[in-house]
């Protein structure tokens, strides 16, 4: 009896190695392939047509393409409209998507949105869980960016979005002439922080594979992050979510969480440490939005202040994707630098 006992905890504890082995492993780069090609302003690219349930989403405004960024990966760009080029920057888990409400709220007749998703996400490529670095993911959206030939625009992040997008502006200096931040963050840690419980606990190897990936529930409960929970119902989830768990690679989510910095010894710690610095050395009109009930960020707009001290703030009862939310406010801002920008005295 004794030897049938250990046999099964053998068979159950190299069932559980295999599980856990099977659950980290890093993942392969999935391409997207797109459909002909589409000229925009810029050059002409790679179209992509969208599948019915984001199609559904957007209106015949709207360009869908593809930028291929390095062998193999590709970045998927949403844009609308003709004029002054507006850079939206999303961040985990969602995509270019996340603008929009905002995009509907914006005279296209006047301005140019351009909405890229990140590479792991929506419909871009999808990568190696180790590739998820943010000095990859500065590099390959400075690639796409810059191939689009822009000469200004303005920026608006959130989340990852906002030390991504900065990081861009980075690598392509002289190209901001306006910025619109909103529940982000561009300071590196100075000393060890956890941005969250939950950044805290997804750390731990199959703990944030068994928590993010496995159980599947990351794209269900966005609406838990948001002031009105029902800002984010099915069919946002689905508009997220499908691309990433249809592509056989759903390690971005994870790993964009691990991505965060918990501290100055963290590898992302040196790209923060760039872009905080960037940030700094900005002498363009700002305006922030916030959402105020945000679980994870909406404590952290006194930095964010500290950081523009002139910049308008605009507070709101929106949660973490407060584009789903506010739309309105944001559109807003935006206008508002764009008036600013170009006025004869700006």
């Amino acid at each position: 009896m004794k030897k049938i006992v250990v046999s099964v905890f053998l068979v159950l504890l190299a069932a559980m190695a295999v599980f856990a082995l099977t659950i980290t492993r890093d993942g392969t780069t999935v391409t997207p392939v797109g459909s002909g090609t589409i000229a925009v302003d810029g050059g002409t690219f790679e179209q992509f047509v969208l599948p019915d349930y984001a199609a559904n989403q957007t209106s015949n405004d709207y360009k869908s393409y593809l930028i291929e960024v390095e062998p193999g990966i590709k970045i998927h760009m949403l844009e609308a409209g003709t004029g002054y080029p507006i850079y939206l920057q999303h961040g985990n888990p969602t995509s270019g998507f996340l603008y929009r409400k905002v995009a509907a709220q914006l005279p296209l007749d006047r301005v140019r949105v351009i909405m890229p998703t990140m590479v792991g996400l929506g419909f871009s490529s999808k990568v190696p869980a180790s590739a998820h670095t943010l000095d990859n993911h500065v590099r390959w959206m400075s690639n796409a960016m810059a191939q689009l030939k822009l000469d200004q625009l303005i920026y608006v992040g959130q989340d990852w979005g906002g030390p991504i997008g900065m990081g861009v502006l980075a690598e392509l200096p002289g190209l901001v002439k306006g910025l619109v931040a909103m529940n982000t963050g561009y300071t590196a840690p100075t000393e060890p922080r956890d941005l969250s419980t939950a950044h805290a606990t997804v750390k731990t190897p199959v703990v944030g594979e068994l928590i993010v990936e496995v159980s599947g529930q990351m794209f269900t409960s966005l609406g838990n992050m948001q002031g009105d929970p029902n800002s984010i119902g099915p069919r946002e989830g689905e508009l997220y979510g499908r691309p990433v768990l249809e592509s056989g690679n759903a390690k971005a989510p994870l790993a964009l969480m691990r991505m965060v910095p918990d501290g100055p010894d963290h590898p992302s710690a040196p790209a923060m440490q760039v872009i905080e610095s960037y940030a700094r050395s900005l002498n363009v009109p700002v305006e922030i939005v916030w959402g105020m009930q945000d679980p994870i960020l909406g404590k952290g707009l006194s930095g964010m202040q500290a950081l523009f001290p002139e910049a308008p703030t605009t507070e709101t009862n929106a949660g973490h994707f407060l584009q789903e939310e506010v739309p309105e406010e944001i559109a807003a801002a935006i206008l508002r630098l764009l008036a600013e920008i170009e006025s004869p005295s700006a």
